[in-house]
């Protein structure tokens, strides 16, 4: 569409041979972090928080994973205490399975990290208001 100040030929982008523009050659790979080819992955084109279900899913693999940890401790000790019939090593083991579901729900309950271009919410100590006369209704 030709407005005020084009040239008549204005609308025929794309047609012809523009000189002055020059493509960079078609890559292999991906010049991102991750390798293969750039057109499978979506492109992040927002600042926003990953979605409170993606939190809670990963909170609670987060989680899962660290109380799957658990089960085996206790198997071990079992272990232990069979084929070498000390129980001091048995209790040894299930004492440190002890405080993995205190940690599991500390790490599973915590935010997702903090990014590092995230600005800080903690400003300087604020100065009170000034103290002037202001106007008031009742006044």
């Amino acid at each position: 569409m030709q407005q005020h100040g084009d040239s008549p030929n204005a609308d025929d982008i794309g047609r012809g041979e523009r000189p002055d523009v020059t493509m960079p050659p078609a890559s292999t790979g991906s010049a991102g972090y991750f390798p293969g080819t750039d057109d499978k992955r979506p492109v992040l084109i927002t600042e926003a928080q990953p979605s409170l279900e993606d939190q809670h899913r990963s909170r609670v693999r987060r989680y899962t994973i660290i109380m799957a940890f658990r089960i085996p401790c206790l198997v071990l000790a079992a272990i232990a205490y069979s084929t070498f019939g000390s129980a001091l090593l048995a209790i040894l083991i299930i004492a440190v399975s002890i405080p993995l579901p205190w940690i599991a729900v500390l790490i599973a309950n915590d935010r997702p990290p903090r990014r590092k271009d995230e600005p800080s919410r903690w400003d300087e100590r604020r100065t009170a208001i000034e103290a002037r006369s202001h106007k008031s209704i009742d006044g």
